[in-house]
């Protein structure tokens, strides 16, 4: 009995106001904070390999394989704080097998096979053949059994073979961009058309989710091209790093318009649940919303790089602040999902009433798990980079 009444007075501490008894436990926690965002570094990642190869800025030729390999390694990993949050993980191949669709979620299921298996896979596969080939032919051992396979036992290298190559790379990383837009606008949908939760139901969120996707993707590349180049010990190309963070700006500029324009509306709007809305901003989310996702997130790397664009300092404080611009980013970023899915079920529908959220370090819904999946990504990335070295690849021309 005094167990039992003990329960019941941690469930009811969480309650503020009327809250229904199916509200006070959250259904989606960090995990689901984690399949949004580590999808959202791996289109950004990919869009700012697509700026070298498409739209031919060949000083983004440094960080050009770096992304991609980045954005396949995360990509690997992007489905799992899914199935890890699911009751039943062994059974998420189902989604595949029996597709249905009028489900969100079974749709992205073929989404990402797409992106993954047709997108990413064959553009890395076409660009490092010619030097899988080459890289077979000079090592030994397991590392040489690896690259015959990958490179399917092929050992023509001809430049006519190799110009192939390049087209049909070419080809892929075109139908890959509008795919990338299409695998992070479609996590947004998935959110923005829960129409019964005001704080989600936006048209602007597949578009809001889509060029966050591209700030937190490009600031991942730049913290560890900065970070590898000075493992490695080289000097880092300082014009590549300029041109990023650039683009950084841009893109950062047009997802804070997109929010702020999101935000305006809605408080012009004004509708039945605004005022449950204004609460939830001030309070439950106030320190997230406002400094984490806003201030240090937002307005600190926005000033910075915007003032980079008028004044450059000496190159190694460029180096030092690019490193923090990008590492406050990824924070901000993080905690903009945070915001989007913690703070979506932390008010009630009846609108009079808010429940709380505090997570555990360990249990399958914790800060270890949650880490692990974040970690995950960049051992994957290490060994990718064991075995396909940008730094080593032998250049060719991209030329269509």
């Amino acid at each position: 009995m005094e167990d039992h009444l003990q329960n019941l007075y941690e469930v009811l501490s969480k309650v503020e106001g009327y809250v229904y008894p199916n509200e006070i436990e959250l259904n989606w926690s960090i995990l689901i904070v984690l399949y949004p965002y580590i999808t959202g570094l791996v289109a950004g990642a990919f869009i700012l390999a697509s700026l070298e190869r498409i739209f031919k800025l060949r000083i983004l030729k440094p960080t050009y394989g770096l992304a991609l390999l980045t954005a396949l390694a995360f990509m690997l990993v992007a489905t799992m704080p899914l199935i890890s949050h699911l009751g039943k993980p062994f059974r998420a191949y189902e989604i595949m097998i029996t597709p249905h669709l009028s489900s969100a979620m079974a749709i992205f299921g073929f989404v990402y096979l797409w992106y993954l298996m047709v997108v990413l896979l064959l553009e890395i596969w076409f660009d490092y053949r010619r030097d899988m080939v080459i890289w077979a032919n000079e090592t030994k051992g397991f590392k040489r059994f690896l690259y015959k396979v990958l490179s399917l036992w092929t050992t023509d290298i001809s430049p006519k073979a190799v110009a192939l190559d390049n087209k049909l790379g070419y080809i892929v990383t075109v139908i890959g961009i509008p795919s990338a837009f299409l695998l992070h606008g479609y996590v947004g949908f998935i959110f923005g058309s829960i129409k019964a939760n005001p704080w989600w139901s936006t048209v602007l969120m597949p578009v809001i989710f889509l060029f966050s996707a591209m700030v937190s993707g490009i600031a991942l590349v730049m913290l560890i091209y900065i970070l590898l180049t000075k493992i490695r010990k080289l000097s880092i190309d300082m014009a590549c790093l300029d041109m990023i963070a650039k683009y950084l700006f841009y893109f950062l500029i047009i997802d804070f318009a997109l929010e702020g324009l999101d935000q305006i509306h809605r408080i012009y709007e004004a509708e039945e649940s605004f005022e449950a809305l204004h609460k939830l901003v001030f309070g439950k989310l106030f320190f997230t919303l406002f400094f984490m996702q806003g201030l240090f997130g937002t307005i600190l790397p926005l000033l910075t790089l915007g003032t980079f664009q008028f004044y450059k300092p000496k190159e190694q404080i460029r180096k030092r602040i690019y490193l923090v611009v990008a590492s406050l980013i990824l924070v901000g970023i993080f905690f903009m999902r945070w915001n989007v899915v913690i703070g979506g079920q932390l008010f009630s529908k009846s609108f009079y009433g808010y429940t709380s959220f505090k997570i555990g370090l360990i249990g399958a819904e914790g800060y270890l798990m949650a880490s692990i999946w974040l970690i995950i990504p960049f051992i994957i990335l290490a060994f990718l980079l064991w075995l396909l070295p940008p730094w080593k690849k032998i250049e060719v021309d991209h030329e269509i």
